[in-house]
């Protein structure tokens, strides 16, 4: 069985990975007034600084890890999506198979019943080329996909959808809020309205069961599977975080700061050990195939942080968005300043 690769399960109170100074420890309890929904900061503490403290928390819980290192970079203001090459197909697990055209994923769960594919890519050219003949590459036959669910409505995520279904029968799963937004926008590539997915709902499909849990934030209708999977035959439960790149309006990212604290919670229930992305930049997943795929008998995933680490995953994710509430306020402070600076300045004329 694979080791935890981490001892942290919060960030502010435990030790292990890297412990916190008391400074720090202290920064952090500072900063706790941006919590989700509040505006008002400590005496003496401003957004800015409040900021950088949790900026500061989530850098040393993520230390050295390349995993947490590269979440940091993904959920920093400004933040420049690459554009990887598409990595060959691989079976990440006995079980799991990642499609990927590079900077976007498609995740294949195979099941004695058929296989669930979670996301679809950006278009019907990209569906052809990187999830039907990935799966014929592995051995597996794309007239098995029999149910598509789209973790939210972005193209880049249900642009193959219609063509999965169209030419092999797959049902596409969609929150409500998401087929909403597609059905008075309509976007190219959108698909038909199928099946609203319930928070909560669980898929079966063969001898597989899937979770499918509300986590809005990155989309009003973002969802977030979490799922069993097997490594050599060792039983291990994976999650994929729906959404990564935090919204733009201060309340959406409220939204997605709750969104992480409530899956973290039933992440912890389900006893989740393998962090999984459909943008493998996010999350050093691009690197960890090719890790994998040098050593493809090793009993040492890198899928696998243990529970701790998966924990420890969601931690670095809920200070970098609180610190970007903080910078919005910061923000939002500076804006009302110079506004009132305005009004009560001097008039230029005579006076009269």
């Amino acid at each position: 069985m694979n080791e935890p690769r981490h001892d942290l399960a919060h960030p502010a109170f435990s030790a292990g990975h890297r412990s916190l100074t008391r400074r720090r420890f202290w920064q952090l309890g500072a900063a706790v007034a941006l919590t989700s929904g509040a505006t008002a900061l400590l005496p003496g503490r401003t957004a800015a600084a409040a900021a950088q403290d949790y900026f500061d928390t989530a850098a040393e819980l993520a230390g050295d890890d390349p995993v947490l290192t590269s979440l940091v970079k993904a959920l920093t203001a400004g933040f420049s999506v690459p554009r990887p090459a598409a990595p060959e197909p691989l079976k990440i697990f006995d079980d799991v198979a990642v499609l990927s055209a590079g900077w976007v994923s498609a995740t294949a769960i195979l099941t004695s019943g058929g296989i669930i594919l979670i996301d679809a890519l950006n278009n019907p050219t990209e569906a052809q080329r990187y999830i039907v003949s990935g799966l014929r590459t592995l051995g597996a036959d794309p007239a098995a996909i029999k149910y598509v669910v789209v973790t939210h409505g972005h193209g880049d995520h249900f642009g193959g959808a219609q063509y999965l279904a169209d030419t092999y029968g797959a049902r596409v799963l969609m929150a409500p809020a998401d087929w909403d937004a597609l059905a008075s926008t309509r976007p190219a590539n959108a698909p038909t309205r199928d099946l609203d997915i319930t928070d909560g709902q669980e898929l079966t499909l063969g001898d597989t069961s899937i979770t499918l849990h509300y986590t809005p934030g990155h989309t009003p209708g973002t969802i977030s599977p979490i799922f069993p999977v097997h490594w050599h035959g060792t039983a291990h439960t994976a999650m994929v975080w729906g959404g990564t790149n935090p919204p733009t309006s201060t309340a959406d990212k409220q939204t997605y700061l709750s969104s992480v604290l409530s899956f973290a919670s039933k992440m912890s229930q389900a006893g989740v050990d393998v962090e999984l992305s459909n943008h493998g930049f996010c999350d050093y997943g691009l690197e960890r195939m090719a890790e994998l795929r040098t050593s493809p008998n090793t009993t040492d995933n890198p899928f696998v942080l243990g529970t701790s680490g998966a924990q420890l995953f969601m931690d670095v994710m809920e200070n970098m968005l609180r610190g970007r509430i903080a910078q919005d306020q910061e923000s939002a402070d500076a804006a009302a300043t110079a506004a009132a600076m305005a009004a009560t300045a001097p008039h230029a004329g005579c006076g009269c």
